[in-house]
């Protein structure tokens, strides 16, 4: 005979309600949550008329509703213009999104007054999921991009903005297309992103797949991400982040910054980079700074078991990001960065580049176990300036010879 004592039976009550439980994203049971469903606030599928009211109606009801809340977009095709989420709600747990259907956004930049197509806003707890797909149709605005040409240009609207959200989860959709960033974070805490894949030609102008500035603890895992421009770009004021297992390219790798370019910018710091896969990017992992007088810090980060794949640039430091010049007067100070067990093919022939300022040279750069190779059997070999670094493990190229600051 089997005697189960209390605790035994607890665990066995625990673990039966986590396999039978019919629950949401957040692990509440089905039954237990109020729907709001944008049908029901008169959306439109599948036809050419907008259905923007409809949907922030029904986020305006879900956000006033005091108990858990899902908002659920049904499967089909919704046109939406300039969409805003916003907050506070009234309620203290997280409100669902659950986007079962296509958003396509109104392709005409006249329609869109803020920094995004679709935005959200001061909110505390906030989940969007569902496998559906936002298609922001950015081939029809991209000519009017000009950055290329006008360093002030204006940006193009991200497809997804968030401003001022703490505890969000993000996961299981598909970006297209973006006119501008496909995402972007800004001012916020504690936000995880999952299972996202994201699309766009490699010939689209800045639509870097995922912007962070301005946020602390957030966190991006096993997505994939082919864009024109960065894969994963982290702006001033990016703090403890984490990006594990996301698969780059086409686009500019991953990145961080551009920083030095405005006056007052905040520090980057505990950065966090491991487990990913590079292919045909035209950078790796990038630190750039603009060489000018506007002062900086990037410290306390680590790329680690990197993949490269036919990449131009696997390892670059880049102090004079927009300038010519071959003497970087940077402000930006960069230190305490570890490369770690990055290895695969590059289509250069100096895929290592550490290029500091000569004002305020880069300290404490360490590289541990790079392996890369031409993908046409070149000899290759690596840069440095005005850096101070070491070696460990294999290095292929070899490394730096002699003081390289």
């Amino acid at each position: 005979m089997t005697i189960i004592n209390g605790s035994s039976l607890a665990l066995i009550l625990v673990l039966s309600t986590l396999v039978t439980c019919k629950c949401n994203a957040a692990g509440v049971p089905l039954a237990d949550q109020t729907i709001f469903n944008v049908m029901d606030f008169d959306a439109k599928p599948n036809s050419e008329l907008i259905s923007t009211q409809a949907f922030m109606k029904a986020w305006r009801a879900a956000c006033d509703f005091t108990g858990h809340a899902r908002v659920f977009v049904p499967p089909g095709v919704y046109t939406l213009g300039e969409t805003i989420f916003a907050g506070p709600c009234k309620g203290t747990h997280s409100i669902i999104l659950e986007i079962a259907g296509t958003l396509k956004a109104v392709p005409d930049v006249s329609e869109y007054s803020n920094f995004a197509w679709i935005s959200f806003e001061s909110i505390n707890g906030v989940i969007i999921t569902g496998g559906g797909t936002l298609d922001a149709q950015g081939q029809s605005v991209w000519q009017f991009n000009d950055c290329k040409t006008n360093p002030n240009c204006v940006h193009l609207p991200a497809t997804l903005h968030f401003n001022n959200i703490r505890n969000g989860k993000i996961m299981r959709l598909k970006l297209i297309n973006s006119m501008g960033f496909h995402l972007h974070i800004t001012s916020s805490y504690l936000v995880r992103f999952h299972g996202l894949t994201i699309d766009a030609p490699e010939d689209s102008p800045n639509t870097d797949g995922i912007h962070i500035s301005k946020s602390n603890t957030i966190k991006l895992s096993r997505s994939v991400i082919r864009t024109g421009d960065d894969c994963v770009s982290f702006g001033q004021g990016t703090n403890n982040v984490t990006v594990n297992k996301v698969t780059c390219g086409p686009g500019h790798g991953i990145s961080v910054g551009s920083l030095g370019k405005l006056a007052g910018e905040l520090e980057v710091r505990g950065l966090i980079v491991k487990n990913c896969t590079l292919r045909g990017t035209t950078n790796g992992i990038r630190i750039k700074t603009y060489s000018g007088e506007n002062a900086n810090r990037a410290l306390g980060m680590m790329f680690s078991d990197i993949v490269m794949e036919n990449v131009k640039n696997p390892i670059i430091i880049d102090q004079s990001y927009g300038d010519k010049s071959t003497d970087s007067l940077s402000q930006v100070k960069i230190s305490d960065v570890v490369y770690q067990n990055i290895r695969g093919t590059t289509s250069s022939e100096i895929p290592v580049q550490l290029l500091c300022s000569s004002k305020l040279p880069c300290e404490n750069v360490r590289l541990t176990n790079i392996n890369l190779k031409h993908i046409e059997n070149t000899p290759i070999t690596s840069q440095c300036q005005n850096v101070n670094v070491g070696y460990t493990g294999v290095q292929i190229p070899s490394p730096c010879q002699g003081p390289s600051s």
